[in-house]
């Protein structure tokens, strides 16, 4: 299965394309902004696209011609400001939504926030409000596709090496979370389609990330 991965320099991505490398049966096309940025993934011997959020749904949907699975892990970052995450959280998630139909591309996993509800974004900081409602309306246009859609909600999270066990949930309370674990997250849902048409919590915990996955059937 090759996999485009969006958003690939940042720091779950590019574990991500660490992990695709080590894995079976996966291989990876990193999406990046920069010529300068693929060096680091030429080393991991993945393709490169250079394509930015910010360019129209056709130069996303080339990026993912021939691929068969589409992982958004793109963000604004905390340092931009309310523009940004439109642009990004909310109009790029879309845009990569239309451009994985455009491509073909059925299977698709989204990197959300850890509760996107109604309820989060009222009782959310004036500061992180826009952020939560961005991925909010993302993560409902991708339920109303057809595609072979997974949604992760990880909790809060961090650069702590990976444990390898976590708790997935439908509303756990909020807790920590390494992003190397995430990035395991997301080739467990890869290679499982149990995970098809699910929405779910990570945080760290006690169960191994493949028995953790299976149990979502």
């Amino acid at each position: 299965m090759k996999v485009l991965v969006v958003g690939a320099n940042g720091q779950i991505g590019k574990h991500l394309v660490s992990f695709i490398k080590e894995s079976e049966g996966l291989e990876a096309r990193a999406m990046i902004r920069k010529e300068e940025q693929a060096p680091f993934f030429e080393k991991l011997e993945a393709e490169t696209a250079i394509v930015d959020l910010e360019d129209d749904v056709e130069a996303i949907a080339k990026a993912a011609e021939g691929v068969d699975a589409i992982v958004f892990t793109a963000g604004s970052g905390p340092h931009t400001g309310k523009d940004k995450t439109i642009l990004i959280d909310l109009d790029g998630a879309v845009k990569t939504i239309e451009a994985a139909k455009m491509a073909g591309v059925k299977r698709f996993i989204m990197i959300s926030s850890f509760d996107t509800s109604r309820e989060a974004i009222q009782a959310a900081p004036s500061s992180f409000a826009p952020y939560v409602a961005a991925k909010h309306y993302a993560d409902e246009w991708l339920k109303d596709t057809d595609l072979d859609y997974t949604i992760i909600h990880p909790g809060a999270l961090t650069n702590d090496e990976g444990t390898g066990q976590i708790k997935t949930h439908q509303e756990s309370e909020i807790r920590e979370v390494p992003r190397e674990d995430v990035a395991k997250v997301i080739v467990a849902s890869l290679e499982n389609d149990t995970t098809i048409g699910k929405a779910f919590q990570v945080v760290t915990g006690d169960v191994p990330i493949s028995e953790a996955v299976n149990a979502l059937s």
